[in-house]
């Protein structure tokens, strides 16, 4: 039977991953987070690796506290990069297929068009350069795909979405800022395209590629068009009122353009995307079951 191994497993990525794998009996999965494994420790990942051989490994391991890594730049490291060399140099033996979630925050964050996966990096915060580092450690290793995400959020932890529900009931107004760009991203939709790359790959169908790829819900909006779209849906007392980032001065540096292309993982894998407003009903509807 075909094995696939999940870290980071107890993540909004992991979690949504965890409800999908409930319907595909024939293929075995496996989720773990720091408490069955701590990817950062070398000794124990080879260890593990060694009597625990898989066919794909996704690693949704992350270090996300971005201000954060400003001051634990060390924690950051360790988590985004360090862990990535630990997992590829247990799984290489096996040729076991390496599917890594990366970020927009690699690449400095002021175009104007959407980034295409050979744009230039060049991050602009710890959090940033961690994962740029944890990329490269990835693309050492022949077998590893990496997918770049922004703007994640799902029915699973701490997001923006939950945060605009929450406080949208507890305040008469909530200030957004208006002047970062990006495509919010459902990670149920995430998760569904992964399977759906692993399933393409197991079925002959198309197989898998190694590279660099993006993936986001299809559209554009700002964190204040967002927060209106949730506030509509919703139907939240509040008013929402458009400020600039300046507004909220922040550790690490955000960037104001996050939007990815995603015509490469569209035209490989054959992906229907669909559109930011639609991952955010889909995800607000698994929040009211």
């Amino acid at each position: 039977m075909i094995r696939v191994l999940v870290t980071g497993a107890n993540g909004q990525l992991g979690s949504d991953l965890k409800d999908l794998a409930a319907n595909l009996p024939n293929i075995k999965f496996l989720f773990i987070d720091i408490k069955e494994l701590d990817i950062g420790n070398s000794n124990e990942t080879k260890k593990y690796f060694a009597s625990n051989p898989f066919n794909f490994l996704i690693n949704c391991a992350a270090y996300t506290a971005v201000d954060k890594a400003e001051t634990d730049k060390e924690g950051a490291f360790k988590v985004n990069a360090l862990a990535v060399k630990n997992l590829v140099s247990g799984i290489q033996a096996f040729q076991t297929k390496l599917i890594h979630i990366s970020t927009d925050y690699v690449f400095r964050g002021d175009h104007t068009i959407p980034y295409t996966e050979d744009f230039p990096t060049d991050p602009q915060n710890n959090y940033g350069k961690s994962k740029l580092a944890g990329e490269e450690e990835a693309l050492r290793y022949a077998n590893a795909m990496i997918i770049r995400t922004s703007w994640l959020y799902s029915s699973y932890g701490h997001n923006f979405v939950k945060s605009i529900l929450k406080k949208g009931q507890e305040n008469e107004e909530l200030k957004v800022v208006n002047d970062q760009l990006g495509s919010p991203t459902y990670s149920g939709h995430l998760a569904e395209a992964i399977i759906q790359i692993i399933k393409s790959d197991l079925k002959k169908d198309i197989s898998f590629t190694p590279g660099v790829f993006h993936f986001t819900n299809m559209g554009v909006c700002s964190w204040y068009e967002f927060a209106l779209e949730i506030k509509d849906y919703a139907n939240l007392p509040c008013r929402i009122q458009a400020v600039p980032s300046k507004h909220y001065p922040l550790p690490a540096k955000r960037p104001a353009y996050s939007v990815l292309s995603k015509e490469k993982i569209i035209s490989t894998y054959k992906l229907k995307i669909p559109g930011w407003e639609e991952g955010l009903r889909d995800c607000l509807k698994r929040l009211n079951q």
